[in-house]
């Protein structure tokens, strides 16, 4: 039904100025309506209300001036008169709402919503509204919210440069089995407000995995907190973590300090080298984990922090635990999310790839230029078992840019003695006896000559056995059968 009669609409033209003669009007009635109006008529986005007939009932002046009417001709007449191709009248009827709609209006590809309109829940007409006058205007708008991203990235950037946590996913190199798996997990758990443990060997990366995972996070924008549990003496440990208030010891800073903790408020801290931690403190650091508040010293009070806590150590803390060096309760509490890191010896296939992006990125801070390792130095690189993993890596590469003469390569000259040697030392297991790695060819002969001998040993130490050879060798069923097809096994 029509909120009034069709007849009745010019009378009431929402756009007339007789409405401001009204007698019945008030001053302040009248400054509400002339307000309304002028609202609605400058708005930017085409507008048009309808009645539950498909009546016009008021029209913005830019709108009618585009389909060629005047206001005082629109209002009173259907929609479908003035509007070509519209669905205000059907939207009025079924109570639908189109949002986000194509409509074709003089040649041109506009983009509408369509929202029906209530009154005491009783629906009483629709409005109409041209959101984008041209597809080639949505365009635009969407190019200049790309335009924004780009600028909001930078900018995230440059502050995650700025409080040092300039690390994410894209930054952690390797595409092997252990790898993916590491990084999938961390990257699953990083919108989590769960503690994380990562375990690792010295030199894998736990770090970066401590600033990927909270760059990933929500609490990304405020900045990652980071304590080494084992360079900080004992005696200054508590202050550091939970800060102190003015005269709390002789020294103390007038006002005041505040700890990590408490500078980690609504981020992330990374409490590294958490086995070194002395017992004291892992139990002051457990009562923070279960009231998640902390204590200055020589405070009266406590206050609430909210925290995520991402820990790391490179030393077996289970072990710990039966030697009653490390807490069982505290080692539940930090366990929540474990993540493993690989050691280097554990994805060798990893190697090439790690090592080249390494090559790349110190010889660009050492203006170096090199671009290339050479395949003996890549097969030696890839036999030795780096006990100190990626650190030790990136270490043997700058000393080897520091030795390049004039060549654009490292070759094997450049690397020491013990990594050299270890091509010859490298056990390609078949029996018992050494083998020796055929190094002619290309590296990729070579590596599928290695990858060829591993294959058909793990077969020959399983008598056939696919599935076990498979898991022997870190990959799947389909792999290994796909592997054995290509090298004729």
């Amino acid at each position: 039904m029509s909120i009034v009669r069709k007849d009745e609409y010019l009378k009431l033209n929402f756009f007339r100025e007789e409405h401001n003669e009204i007698a019945e009007f008030t001053p302040e009635l009248k400054f509400m309506f002339n307000l309304y109006r002028q609202i609605f008529d400058k708005l930017y986005n085409w507008m048009v209300v309808v009645d539950t007939e498909g009546y016009i009932i008021m029209m913005t002046k830019s709108y009618c001036e585009f389909v060629g009417v005047t206001q005082e001709y629109a209002v009173g007449r259907h929609v479908t008169e003035i509007i070509e191709n519209t669905r205000m009248h059907i939207v009025a009827q079924t109570e639908q709402k189109e949002i986000g709609d194509i409509q074709e209006i003089k040649g041109n590809l506009m983009v509408a919503d369509r929202i029906p309109l209530y009154h005491n829940d009783k629906l009483v007409g629709a409005v109409g509204s041209v959101i984008f006058r041209d597809i080639s205007e949505l365009d635009s708008y969407v190019k200049h919210v790309q335009s924004m991203e780009k600028q909001l990235e930078f900018y995230k950037t440059e502050l995650r440069k700025a409080l040092g946590g300039n690390y994410t996913f894209e930054n952690i190199v390797g595409e092997s089995l252990p790898m993916k798996r590491a990084k999938d997990l961390a990257m699953k758990v990083s919108p989590s407000k769960s503690n994380v443990l990562i375990l690792g060997e010295s030199g894998t990366g736990k770090e970066l995995f401590a600033h990927a995972i909270h760059n990933a996070s929500p609490r990304s924008q405020y900045p990652l907190i980071k304590v080494n549990c084992g360079s900080i003496p004992s005696e200054l440990l508590e202050s550091e973590l939970f800060g102190y208030e003015s005269g709390a010891f002789t020294g103390a800073k007038k006002g005041g300090k505040p700890g990590k903790f408490e500078l980690a408020d609504k981020s992330t801290i990374f409490l590294d080298e958490i086995g070194d931690l002395p017992l004291p403190m892992q139990v002051k650091l457990l009562r923070v984990i279960q009231e998640r508040e902390i204590e200055r010293i020589g405070a009266t009070k406590s206050q609430k922090v909210d925290v995520r806590i991402i820990a790391a150590t490179n030393r077996n803390l289970e072990e710990m635990i039966k030697l009653k060096t490390f807490r069982e309760d505290l080692y539940y509490r930090l366990n929540v999310i474990n993540i493993q890191i690989p050691s280097l010896r554990e994805r060798k296939e990893d190697i090439p790839v790690l090592a080249r992006h390494l090559m790349k990125s110190i010889s660009s801070e050492m203006e170096r230029h090199v671009t290339d390792i050479s395949d003996d130095a890549m097969t030696a690189l890839s036999a030795y078992d780096w006990p100190g993993n990626i650190r030790e890596l990136g270490n043997l590469i700058e000393r080897a840019l520091n030795l390049v003469d004039k060549q654009a390569a490292i070759g094997i000259e450049q690397l020491p003695r013990y990594i050299t040697q270890s091509v010859s030392r490298h056990d390609n297991h078949a029996g018992g006896r050494i083998v020796p790695i055929r190094m002619e060819g290309s590296l990729k002969e070579i590596t599928q000559e290695i990858e060829k001998k591993a294959i058909k040993d793990a077969l020959e130490e399983f008598k056939g056995n696919k599935l076990r050879a498979a898991l022997k060798l870190d990959i799947s069923r389909t792999s290994l059968y796909e592997k054995m097809k290509a090298y004729g096994l």
